[in-house]
């Protein structure tokens, strides 16, 4: 889990003093009452939200994002019910943008106790659905942005069903934030009704726009999977997790957090196969280091080490695939609740 999750406010008064010292210029800087009123709202928003998520951070969440306009009787919306209510039979909440639909669907199957809902207050279209509706774990926000950050802070996945241009907006935002390093590398799963072809034509064009334009690089295709298969894509998060467990960087080098050790013929392997993306030294098992002190509930586990250039998104995403993939089945299932 992100380092910040865990602190304390006493620990942080120097943060909230430059949050101060920062209202303090705006009035320096003579800042309209437009744009005092947009940071106001904005950081009053996340304040309540941060508080709402907070008792919930060592949750594992998965987003769902889809349209607010299925209806109930619509394969998409029967899919997203089971998928939610799969991720719940793991232990999983299930976090959507509270509406009909789409969002609907998914918390009829999650069940109210654990779903979680971050609500836009549109002039149409957007009311809480009855799920979540009134929820403690609820929250309304007036700007899409500050809704945003929390569908990708405040999760371990993504799943996404046929949507309108939010959907699409999600999942080009989701990718972009992992593809560029600005969110740790996380399942991104696509899921179409049963014999649905929205997403695959998707990938259609996605293939034939961006990458053989090569605008995107063919590991990018990496960062996401496409199915019509429930099962599937809930098998596609949990395996993530197997042996993965997380990531932080450490005095620049990246850590990458297991549930397993591998053994000295495995790093090698690691080393030979995915060299590309080292930029000095080698791919190494380590322990946890001092300043990951606040990562407590994580001091035990395993760790591979190792100057990641920063920039093969794709291809760390394929290492740890093949973490992943190289353990026993029975290890696989002992660690995917983890």
């Amino acid at each position: 889990m992100p380092t910040e999750h865990s602190s304390t406010v006493p620990r942080h008064r120097d943060l909230i003093a430059s949050i101060k010292e920062t209202a303090d210029k705006l009035e320096r800087d003579e800042a309209t009452r437009g744009d005092l009123k947009i940071l106001d709202r904005a950081l009053r928003e996340l304040r309540y939200a941060f508080k709402v998520f907070k008792p919930y951070r060592r949750n594992r969440k998965v987003t769902v994002f889809g349209s607010a306009r299925t209806e109930p009787e619509h394969p998409a919306y029967i899919q997203s019910v089971e998928f939610g209510r799969q991720m719940v039979e793991q232990g999983w909440m299930v976090l959507t943008g509270a509406g009909g639909g789409i969002m609907e669907g998914a918390h009829v199957g999650a069940g109210k106790e654990m779903s979680m809902g971050v609500n836009i207050m549109l002039p149409f279209e957007q009311e809480a659905n009855y799920v979540i509706n009134n929820d403690e774990k609820l929250v309304h926000l007036k700007y899409f942005f500050t809704r945003k950050l929390l569908f990708v802070k405040e999760v371990h996945a993504v799943a996404l069903f046929p949507g309108g241009f939010g959907t699409q907006d999600e999942l080009f935002e989701t990718l972009t934030l992992v593809q560029t390093g600005k969110r740790d590398i996380m399942p991104i799963v696509c899921i179409d009704e049963p014999g649905g072809e929205y997403w695959s034509k998707w990938l259609d064009y996605v293939e034939s726009q961006l990458l053989d334009s090569q605008w995107i690089s063919p590991e990018d295709l990496s960062l996401f999977r496409i199915t019509d298969d429930c099962q599937m894509a809930v098998d596609e998060v949990m395996n993530f997790y197997s042996i993965y467990n997380s990531m932080r960087y450490v005095q620049g080098k990246l850590v990458m957090r297991l549930h397993t050790e591998p053994d000295d013929e495995f790093i090698e392997r690691l080393n030979d196969e995915f060299g590309d993306i080292v930029e000095s030294g080698r791919i190494e098992k380590t322990e946890a280091h001092r300043l990951e002190a606040d990562d407590a509930h994580l001091q035990d586990l395993p760790r591979l080490t190792f100057q990641f250039d920063r920039k093969g998104i794709g291809r760390l995403r394929q290492m740890i695939d093949l973490i992943n993939e190289s353990f026993e089945p029975e290890i696989l299932a002992e660690n995917s609740n983890a």
